[in-house]
Parts: structure tokens; sequence; C-alpha cells
């Protein structure tokens, strides 16, 4: 499916992950984005951390910072060839996790969702393992199964030998709503196409104007491990 058209039709996915590979199949693709619908959520900004290879959320303006116990966290931690991604604290978890010598799924096992309740806002993650040449990629959602605190699903999806042109997309919400419906369903199968700027503008282009506030892409080559990361935030 077009990921363009997917976001354009959705107002609130929340926040989302795309993983896959570059339609020339010289790299491994990955994407997180951040919307917001309260004035905590939007008063974000993406940062990187050179010493981790990574990036954190900050508070664009500290003074208006309200609850930051769900919105400051490290989306994006680098873990020798492992690349993580996800929505939250848990990235620090899998990272810790696969440290021990425990699996992706079993780094995850520990965790629920967010408990904000109503939304129980699910935990995305995924991880790209890229070595030797080879390449494939992981991904997680940890949601209620019935919108009570009681009953978490852990779902993980495995993507071996990723197709040139194809990825995965899973985000947090199925649409706006009061309270959010979380995600169903496998991760959406999306196309990815053009250079790495050509991609994060398709992806900011198509996120809601009055919800989108920062995005982070990075393309990886697969032969060498070299990473070549943008930024986009609305808050400047």
């Amino acid at each position: 499916m077009s990921l363009e058209s997917s976001l354009r039709e959705n107002s609130y996915p929340g926040r989302g992950i795309v993983v896959g590979r570059s339609d020339d199949g010289k790299y491994a693709v990955c994407a997180y984005f951040i919307m917001g619908r309260s004035a905590n959520s939007r008063n974000r900004v993406f940062v990187e951390v050179p010493e981790d290879n990574g990036i954190e959320t900050l508070p664009f303006d500290v003074k208006k910072l309200e609850d930051p116990s769900l919105i400051i966290y490290h989306p994006v931690r680098v873990d020798g060839p492992t690349t993580i991604v996800t929505n939250g604290d848990q990235t620090d978890t899998i990272r810790n996790g696969l440290d021990k010598g425990f699996t992706f799924e079993q780094s995850l096992r520990s965790r629920t969702f967010e408990p904000d309740a109503p939304n129980f806002t699910p935990r995305i993650s995924a991880v790209l393992n890229v070595h030797g040449g080879k390449y494939d990629y992981q991904m997680s959602i940890i949601k209620s199964e019935d919108g009570t605190e009681d009953r978490p699903i852990h779902c993980t999806y495995s993507y071996g030998n990723p197709l040139p042109g194809e990825g995965h997309f899973i985000h947090t919400y199925a649409h706006d709503g009061n309270p959010l419906p979380s995600f169903a369903g496998e991760p959406e199968r999306v196309k990815i196409s053009g250079d790495i700027d050509d991609f994060a503008l398709v992806i900011w282009d198509s996120l809601n104007r009055d919800n989108r506030v920062s995005l982070f892409v990075r393309y990886i080559d697969i032969e060498t491990g070299t990473a070549e990361s943008r930024i986009i935030n609305v808050n400047k």
C-alpha cells in the first residue's frame, strides 16, 4: 500500500515506525514520527545524541513542560549492529536485554502498554539488524486486548531478507477518537521509494499539519553499516 495515502487518510495515527529497504536495495530504512493533540505532547523536539548515534525527545519550551513521564525518552539507540527504534523508554529495556543475550521478544516480556487510561497507548518497537552485508528486522506492539489494564497482548513480527522498495508500518492508534483506538492487525506492508530526503519529505508532507510534531529518518548502508539521518521538527 502507499505510505503516503495511509498517512493522509488518518488524521491521528499517533506515533509511528516504518522499517524496510530502499528501492535500490542498498539501504536499511527506518523512520519514526510523533504527533500530539495536547500542548504538552506538542511541546517537543527530536535532538541528536552523537555519542549514542541515536536521538532523544526534549521539551521545546522547558517552562511549558507538564508531565515528562511518557513524552521524554530516547526513541533511537544503536547497540552494535542493531538499531533500536521505539515510542518510549522501552528502548533502554531492549538494549539492556540484548546486552544480556535476550532476544528482542524476550527483552520486551517485562513491559506492558502505557499507563495512560483510558487510551492505554500501545508500545511499538523495532530493531534493524545490519551486519556483514545482511539485513533483517523485527517489529513489536504491546497493547490492551479490551481497553483495560488487565490484559496486555505482546505481538512480535520478524522479517528476513527484506525486498527492495518494501517495508512495514506500525502506529499506535487506528485513527483519532476519544478514547483513542489502538492499532489493529499486522504491520501494514508499504512501499519505500527515493533517497533519504525524498522519503522524509513524503512522510512529513503526508502527516496531518495540525498534529505532526517531529520526524526522524535513517538510511543505513547494508554493506558498510554507515548511516545517514534526517530530523524535522515543527518547533524551531
